[in-house]
């Protein structure tokens, strides 16, 4: 998904050319199998790349769930397209459920998932989600919630570490945090660039040498926008919504883009498949724990990109497919199940990496 045009966070317009195909959109098709009169929701509809490709694929009926209002404004344009077949509506898909009954639909044949920050708001300097385009801190994907720039000028140093530990993987977020810290002691941090500066005078580039190497902001800008909208929280809501709301037989195909939204995933679709749980030392395993699976994987493990797919969209390369059907089993969303993705409340260590 590519080009749209400056704004403010879910204040665009919708792009004029029409974007790309998105990532393993073959993969993600193979997995719905589209068929006449079958109802799928496209829960984050972006582009409507995949809603698109669904429409066209058999006589169906798509739903497509986003809360970026450039997403909705260009859902406008392609409902026009299918009249009758598609509708665009706002919310998180978090919230499929009350979204869905509201609308009076029961149950749905099929759901995809494309995960992370869109091919759109990167390449839109004014969201503010790109360390490569001077922007204004932002990072929301929809309008309600706080911006990054509160998070960085606000949070104390040990949780602003913690955070980008957890949600970034990043070895060296006690440097970072510090560094934060002192820079806003002078001025309030409020742009992409000077963040991202910052970040690149405590963090050397990651990755082979003589190979394309990784921003040193890459982990610390992955971190802020996960803990702005939620999105482990969000995606935590819309796996068990996925499971209240499929038929059986009802695929759930859900793609990633880091190691922290794929461990959810396959956490998730291995527990309710009746494998067993990951326990913790907040929540050890139950004595004779056993529930009939409410879902069985589709495949083999996890789908990546082709070879040229990766070339072709460098952005494809992380992307991590992994799909599951629905059984008839009740669904084990409900108080004190153990919860689908093993999330951790890991902090940043004692001493940074060198």
């Amino acid at each position: 998904m590519t080009g749209i045009m400056t704004g403010t966070a879910g204040h665009a317009s919708p792009p004029s050319a029409p974007p790309h195909a998105p990532v393993l959109l073959a993969a993600v098709l193979g997995v719905m199998a589209a068929r006449d009169g079958a109802t799928y929701i496209d829960a984050t509809f972006g582009a409507g790349g995949y809603a698109r490709a669904l429409l066209d694929a058999a006589d169906c009926n798509v739903l497509g769930i986003d809360r970026d209002r450039a997403a909705l404004a260009l859902g406008d344009k392609i409902t026009e397209r299918y009249p009758g077949r598609l509708r665009v509506v706002s919310g998180c898909f978090g919230d499929m459920v009350e979204i869905v009954k509201a609308l009076g639909i029961e149950r749905v044949d099929g759901i995809v998932l494309d995960l992370g920050v869109s091919s759109m708001q990167l390449d839109d300097a004014g969201r503010g989600f790109s360390f490569r385009h001077d922007g204004p801190l932002d990072m929301r994907m929809g309008s309600g919630s706080a911006v990054a720039a509160d998070v960085v000028n606000t949070y104390p140093e040990k949780d602003l570490a913690d955070l980008i530990y957890r949600y970034g993987e990043e070895r060296a977020s006690r440097r970072i945090a510090r560094a934060i810290v002192k820079a806003r002691a002078a001025a309030p941090i409020t742009r992409t660039g000077e963040l991202a500066d910052i970040i690149r005078g405590q963090v050397k580039s990651g990755g082979k040498k003589g190979a394309k190497r990784r921003d040193p902001a890459t982990r610390t800008f992955q971190a802020l926008r996960i803990h702005v909208n939620d999105e482990l929280g969000e995606l935590g809501r819309g796996l068990t919504a996925a499971e209240t709301l499929l038929v059986s037989g009802g695929r759930l195909v859900v793609v990633s883009f880091h190691s922290l939204e794929d461990r959810m995933v396959k956490d998730f679709i291995r527990l309710r498949s009746g494998g067993q749980p990951r326990p913790s030392r907040h929540r050890p395993l139950a004595a004779g724990f056993s529930r009939p699976p409410s879902f069985k994987p589709i495949g083999r493990g996890v789908v990546k990109p082709t070879a040229f797919e990766a070339a072709a969209n460098p952005r494809a390369r992380s992307a991590r497919l992994r799909a599951a059907a629905r059984t008839d089993a009740a669904a084990w969303n409900m108080p004190g199940s153990p919860g689908p993705a093993g999330d951790s409340e890991e902090t940043a260590p004692g001493k940074d990496a060198p």
